[in-house]
């Protein structure tokens, strides 16, 4: 089974980042008074449907009563309607019928129209949870008849304690920059997050925990397909030094070796943003040394000092420009070359 799943939060105490959520939802389990109806909008993988399943659970409802639909394949008005027919029958074990509306963006207009029904007149033995990673594409029809909860994005040290706590139930120890590498790579998304780390524990599995090894960050770059550290360093030295030829030529190289721009650009600027930390928040050192191998710290901290003072505010922003545009861009390394074309003044 999928690490995602295997994971899933059992309880609202074990979710993570969504405090603002589980407050209300608990509240509402506690007073037996839930809404009839619920909107969860948020990015990809930040628990959303888990979310519903474990409100579901806490007003004790038995799965024969849970009804899962993903409403990019079931879209149209013929499902709604076998749906509503549905929603008129009383639940088999539970107080509740209970059901979850993935992707509910993808409904069409007729569709809406025929939910909008429902949720304006709903039984009092069904709840819905509507999920939705585009909550524009959701009528305001729809919104002003629910509970709408925006989901945050899971920041990168919440993902890293995940990648660190769901290794070690695994039997497999991690350094903690290898799992700082798979916390950027996910992106925000715990599913994605999750979908690394087994992707690196299918092909590491000779390290168990006990046996005092620890997968290292090269040995999940080479799993990920993400630059080696050697390489992003020599590439942060060059800007530092201003030769913008041997940062191209790093860069090249990298990417010669099966690395993706963007991938590349991230672990840039992670550890720019770093340099540019510790050079203005020195106190900060313990807790940023936390994220690195002693190597890529050394560097840091030398870059962080009058050695680095060309890596700047620009350099980042620059960065930031271009990883955003390298999904757009017809070559995706071409917004990089620009980054540093125009850093050289060119």
């Amino acid at each position: 089974m999928a690490l995602y799943r295997t994971y899933r939060p059992a309880s609202f105490a074990e979710v993570r980042g969504q405090a603002h959520v589980v407050s209300v939802l608990e509240a509402a389990v506690k007073k037996g008074e839930p809404a009839h109806a619920y909107l969860f909008a948020g990015g990809r993988g930040t628990g959303k449907t888990s979310m519903a399943r474990l409100l579901a659970r806490a007003l004790g409802t038995d799965e024969k009563d849970i009804y899962e639909m993903d409403a990019a394949s079931n879209r149209g008005i013929d499902e709604i309607r076998e749906l509503r027919e549905g929603v008129a029958t009383l639940p088999f074990n539970s107080s509740y019928k209970f059901y979850i509306i993935d992707e509910a963006h993808a409904l069409t207009k007729d569709a809406w129209g025929a939910l909008l029904k429902t949720l304006e007149e709903p039984p009092s033995h069904v709840i819905f949870v509507l999920a939705t990673t585009e909550l524009d594409r959701v009528p305001e029809t729809i919104q002003s008849r629910c509970q709408v909860f925006q989901f945050k994005k899971p920041s990168h040290d919440i993902l890293k304690k995940l990648v660190l706590d769901v290794a070690k139930k695994e039997e497999v120890a991690l350094e903690p920059a290898a799992a700082e590498l798979i916390a950027l790579m996910g992106d925000g998304s715990f599913r994605d997050t999750l979908g690394i780390l087994q992707k690196v524990l299918t092909v590491s599995t000779d390290l168990p925990a006990q046996a005092g090894k620890k997968l290292t960050e090269a040995e999940v770059s080479k799993v990920v397909g993400a630059p080696e550290g050697t390489l992003v360093n020599e590439f942060l030295k060059a800007l530092a030094e201003k030769k913008t030829d041997i940062a191209l030529t790093g860069f090249h190289k990298a990417l010669a070796g099966g690395a993706e721009p963007g991938i590349f650009i991230l672990l840039a600027i992670a550890k720019i943003r770093t340099v540019l930390l510790m050079r203005y928040a020195p106190k900060m050192e313990e807790t940023l040394g936390e994220q690195f191998s002693d190597t890529d710290l050394a560097l840091i901290k030398e870059l962080a000092g009058a050695k680095g003072v060309a890596i700047n505010s620009t350099v980042l922003a620059e960065f930031i420009t271009a990883l955003l545009e390298t999904n757009r861009a017809p070559v995706p390394a071409i917004p990089l070359e620009l980054a540093l074309y125009r850093l050289a003044g060119a």
